[in-house]
């Protein structure tokens, strides 16, 4: 299991510069938006030029995947006319990006594969370098990459295309990219900066973000996603997509995508998600930022495990079953314990229960069945699981009350998880806090203000996320 790793960005209790929000983008649902510079005519680009240097530019965002591909492209950031483009982006795990106009295009032989942590990219660029490896810098959580399997410079004093009139300017919305998190859009007109101007390590060696000084030229932009409570205006600069910068060139055009896309999971506050690498064969669908796996394939036993394990400390998450005839399995998994021989779901190591046929909740504990209760299956059923490893127990609750209790849970690294089992079988919709693509009546919080759950988590008990693991874990 992949685990968040010391070179990926972790969060902490307090980085003296917190991000509140970030912005979940799905490739399935065709997500995405797009910068507007007249409203009356609904136009998409830049539409004048005359002060801006189009020979510089920086771009600069944090991303947290949620997908693995073998080929194929994340979390795009494009500017594009006439089938040319400015592209920033992972492209097959590698960190990749070109310009068609001046002519150079880097990818990175590094790839990144982590699904838990938060990236910092950053392109910088300077067609006028006489050097021809100074006119494009690529940085990965303020490390300046010079390995390249893709290495095309271009040709001094070329203009890029982003600034050129009529390119617009999108992030997502493409059919070829796959999804994840973004937080904290930088894009510069006019100035190369550096990673450093952006972000800083901390004590411990973790790339963290710092509020950034820096000069937005004319067509620049900054986008932090805190204004979604606001009605999306390109005049007023208010709504989703306002630019923060100073300027007013906001994204106003949104592509099936809305506030329910706003999300508290972030560089400084980073949550537990569903872990693509804990898909028992792959057939298994993991979207919606990795809070749902869907099982709509010919495999059975399809697991996914909570991207975060713990030790120590009282968490809490909810999951949301989809009833129906198969059986659908939640709860935590001792990562110590192999959970599936090949073929066979083996319940030792587990804890919790299972829908069947959709009107009965069945307790498993470490293999041993538990008795069963009857639930409302059209009331939108919110399972909560509460993991107590001060105290090795771990709850079960129904819509906000407490049903089952294992007791003596032995000592391991658990983590909260969801398994489907049968061809064509449901689904679960998972909420670790930071975001899920449930409808949340109640937004409770817990004790320290983390998370947005349907029901209260129990006195004591945290959503699973770094600042909470930083104080608790």
């Amino acid at each position: 299991m992949e685990v968040l790793q010391r070179t990926a960005n972790r969060g902490s209790i307090s980085t003296g510069y917190d991000i509140k929000y970030s912005n979940k983008f799905e490739s399935d649902n065709g997500e995405g938006i797009t910068r507007n510079y007249d409203a009356s005519t609904g136009a998409n680009c830049i539409a004048n030029n005359s002060t801006t240097n189009a020979k510089k530019f920086t771009v600069s965002y944090w991303v947290k995947k949620t997908e693995l591909l073998a080929s194929g492209q994340n979390i795009p950031w494009i500017a594009i006319a006439g089938g040319y483009a400015t592209v920033v982006k992972f492209q097959d795990e590698k960190f990749a990006a070109y310009d068609d106009s001046a002519g150079w295009s880097l990818a990175t032989n590094a790839v990144f594969r982590d699904t838990s942590a938060w990236y910092h990219l950053v392109c910088a660029v300077d067609t006028t370098q006489s050097t021809a490896s100074d006119r494009v810098n690529l940085y990965v959580n303020g490390v300046l990459q010079t390995s390249f399997s893709t290495e095309n410079y271009g040709t001094q004093n070329n203009d890029n295309q982003l600034w050129k009139v009529n390119t617009s300017h999108t992030i997502g919305n493409q059919a070829y990219f796959k999804g994840g998190y973004i937080a904290e859009l930088h894009c510069i007109d006019g100035t190369q900066y550096a990673a450093s101007d952006f972000g800083e390590y901390d004590d411990s060696g973790i790339w963290i973000p710092k509020e950034a000084d820096v000069t937005y030229g004319d067509q620049g932009y900054y986008i932090n996603w805190s204004d979604f409570s606001s009605a999306n205006s390109n005049a007023n600069n208010t709504g989703i997509g306002k630019d923060h910068s100073g300027n007013t060139n906001p994204f106003v055009n949104l592509d099936n995508w809305s506030s329910a896309d706003i999300a508290t999971d972030t560089p400084t506050n980073n949550f537990c998600t569903l872990n693509p690498l804990g898909e028992h064969t792959g057939s298994a669908v993991i979207n919606e930022g990795a809070t749902k796996i869907d099982n709509s394939g010919t495999a059975s036993w399809e697991t996914a495990y909570g991207s975060i394990g713990v030790t120590s400390g009282k968490w809490y998450a909810e999951v949301t079953p989809q009833l129906g005839s198969f059986n659908t399995y939640f709860g935590v998994v001792d990562f110590d314990t192999a959970i599936h021989d090949g073929s066979t779901y083996n319940n030792a190591g587990y804890w919790g229960g299972n829908f069947d046929s959709g009107s009965s909740i069945y307790y498993y504990f470490n293999g041993s069945g538990a008795g069963s209760i009857v639930v409302n299956a059209s009331a939108g059923v919110v399972i909560g699981l509460a993991l107590d490893l001060d105290n090795n127990t771990f709850d079960v609750y129904v819509n906000g009350s407490q049903n089952k209790q294992a007791t003596s849970l032995p000592s391991g690294t658990y983590g909260f998880f969801a398994d489907v089992q049968g061809s064509g079988g449901p689904y679960i919709q998972c909420n670790f806090g930071g975001y899920t693509v449930n409808t949340i009546s109640s937004a409770a919080s817990d004790a320290n203000g983390y998370g947005t759950f349907e029901h209260a988590p129990p006195s004591g008990y945290y959503a699973l996320c770094t600042k909470n693991l930083a104080e608790y874990g």
